[in-house]
């Protein structure tokens, strides 16, 4: 699933090649990616033919277009979904869901939703150009100017739950998925399944650093890319899965100490990380420690100046 990277990059494509445009035209060829939309396909097309996009935002993974009526297109790319912006007489792509006929400021152009696995999706959220109700419990995310650091600490050290479902829980911290929470926390030297109670602020902090790092890196190399599934408007694959550490990586030997990485199962999808950097903590016995009382690895303060926050 594309995480912040990724739809950053939609975003920013989206925001160069058709705000200012006005929708022509709206053609549903397929009711499932719109199936959140409590109009249908007609309020759909209603709602959007003859409004002009004004910007192009995001909160975490869900993107939105605010429109000169006060509503907002809202979109999610799910696993597979691509937004692509195409000239008009171009083949149709297979798995081309909803398109979007574009006038004034990208004349000539399409909008073109394309989706081969349908978890994803667009909407109209009325009233939603500032920020969409339906994504208004979503935490802002690390890369947001506004983000709580505080805040963000606060929870994560009230809560039992491992670091690593911290990290993927959108209303604690959004944006963050499976590969960058692998990445941040193989940096940081942290098991994935360590209490957030059982970490001090420090610590917590220098993983935050880390997640920041990994997803400014992977902005610049335009998100990553395991297959053709994520591109960005353009239809150009992301580089970044060349400079992974962590995820995907069972069985290479950890950049850091040269023990195999290990996969695990983990909420349905897998966990990658080092044994020996990454130790599991304890089960048997354990008892949190008082608040402050666990630091930060010294492997992880160890690793290259690349790899610290």
């Amino acid at each position: 699933m594309p995480e912040l990277p990724e739809v950053e990059v939609v975003r920013a494509g989206l925001e160069s090649h058709v705000v200012g445009a006005t929708i022509r035209a709206v053609d549903v060829l397929h009711e499932r990616p719109i199936r959140r939309d409590p109009t249908g396909p007609a309020g759909f097309v209603a709602a959007l033919t003859g409004r002009t996009l004004l910007a192009a935002r995001r909160r975490g993974k869900y993107l939105w277009l605010p429109l000169d009526s006060g509503d907002a297109l809202l979109g999610h790319l799910g696993m597979s979904g691509q937004l692509l912006v195409q000239p008009p007489h171009s083949a149709a792509e297979r798995h081309l869901r909803v398109r979007f006929g574009l006038d004034g400021a990208a004349e000539g152009r399409e909008l073109r939703y394309v989706d081969q696995r349908m978890f994803g999706g667009l909407s109209v959220s009325p009233g939603g150009a500032e920020l969409p109700a339906e994504i208004a419990h979503i935490a802002r995310d690390p890369m947001d100017p506004e983000f709580d650091d505080d805040l963000f600490v606060s929870r994560v050290r009230r809560s039992a739950s491992g670091i690593k479902r911290l990290l993927l829980n959108q209303t604690v911290i959004s944006g963050v998925g499976n590969i960058y929470a692998d990445e941040a926390l193989w940096r940081a030297a942290l098991h994935g399944e360590r209490p957030g109670v059982r970490l001090s602020r420090g610590a917590t902090l220098e993983l935050l650093g880390h997640v920041r790092d990994v997803m400014a890196e992977a902005l610049q190399q335009g998100g990553t890319s395991f297959d053709a599934l994520y591109v960005n408007v353009n239809g150009q694959s992301g580089y970044f899965d060349r400079s992974l550490s962590a995820y995907g990586q069972e069985d290479r030997p950890c950049s850091r100490c040269g023990t195999p990485i290990r996969r695990v199962a983990f909420m349905n999808r897998s966990s990658y990380f080092c044994p020996v950097c990454q130790r599991r903590p304890r089960r048997t016995g354990d008892q949190p420690a008082a608040p402050g009382a666990i630091t930060s690895s010294p492997r992880a303060r160890a690793a290259s100046p690349s790899l610290r926050s």
